[in-house]
């Protein structure tokens, strides 16, 4: 049984966040940043003692590092990769997550701030995201010692990520983390149907609108852009992570089928009765802390 406080936050949730999408694609992008960034429970986290946070531009990429100081070259390194339907947040939004993922792993995290659509439609964001990559590379850090991370968008662009890194010939990172990841932009997973009333954040209708603002004109099958149509051979160890009630399930459960007969190692964690991408809520939600634990753990392991 879930915590009193999911129970809390997800009533929470459904009545300041959840809505059912009108046929609009301005109005919705426009009402989905404000809703995203007014997420209850959302805070900033305290910032410890010990965590030097600083806002960098690379030029071909820019965003936040987190650093936790006694490291001088800390390893690991998450190349963590925001949500937002690819229309909304920043690295900003993010710290929940990556805060507490620096401080769990005593190492260093880059959220880069990709461009979102619809001012930068696809391919814009998994240029920026392979952009980064490089940039953590081109700063000395070995590839065994990066992990990607994201969740929901974010974690479907990971996913692209390691995609567009293996076709271009680029050394792979160690392994790949994702929270709640939208794999499948065609919106053909069951669970955008039968979950669409037990997801405390979002319609199924309103993630398939969400989908033709960020392609434009491309395919929704475009594998840079539905990693579930993609070859997965040859991607480096997965570790998703999904809850049972969310409209996006089925693109967790079928992205991890799909990595398992291309050989890929992928696990997956399915919670009961938690909203998408809970870890964010983790000041709040114990169950967030759990999964945060658990990520840190298994970035651990494959970085060592």
């Amino acid at each position: 049984m879930s915590s009193w406080q999911n129970r809390v936050l997800s009533r929470v949730i459904t009545l300041r966040i959840k809505r059912k999408p009108s046929g609009d694609d301005a109005r919705n992008v426009a009402l989905i940043r404000a809703k995203l960034h007014r997420m209850p429970f959302y805070a900033q986290p305290t910032i410890p003692p010990g965590l030097i946070v600083e806002w960098v531009d690379g030029g071909d990429s820019k965003g936040e590092w987190l650093e936790w100081r006694s490291q001088a070259r800390a390893t690991p390194t998450v190349l963590y990769l925001h949500g937002g339907g690819y229309v909304a947040c920043t690295p900003v939004t993010h710290r929940p997550i990556t805060v507490a993922l620096t401080t769990l792993l005593r190492g260093r995290v880059y959220c880069p701030d990709y461009r979102l659509a619809p001012e930068h439609p696809f391919p814009a964001a998994v240029d920026d995201a392979v952009a980064a990559y490089r940039l953590l590379l081109d700063e000395g850090i070995d590839p065994r010692h990066i992990v990607i991370a994201g969740d929901s968008a974010g974690g479907g662009l990971a996913l692209a990520t390691l995609i567009a890194l293996r076709e271009g010939g680029a050394p792979l990172p160690a392994a790949a983390v994702c929270l709640s990841p939208w794999t499948d932009l065609a919106g053909t997973g069951e669970s955008l149907v039968t979950n669409t009333d037990r997801d405390a954040m979002f319609h199924g209708d309103g993630v398939r609108q969400a989908s033709r603002v960020y392609l434009g004109d491309t395919p929704p099958e475009h594998p840079l852009a539905s990693p579930l149509y993609a070859d997965l051979t040859g991607l480096p160890p997965l570790r998703l992570f999904v809850s049972e009630c969310e409209v996006l399930r089925d693109d967790s459960t079928r992205l991890v089928e799909r990595a398992r007969k291309a050989g890929v190692t992928a696990e997956l964690v399915m919670e009961p009765d938690l909203p998408h991408v809970w870890p964010i809520f983790q000041r709040f939600l114990p169950e967030g802390r759990r999964t945060l634990r658990d990520m840190a753990a298994f970035i651990r392991k494959h970085t060592q």
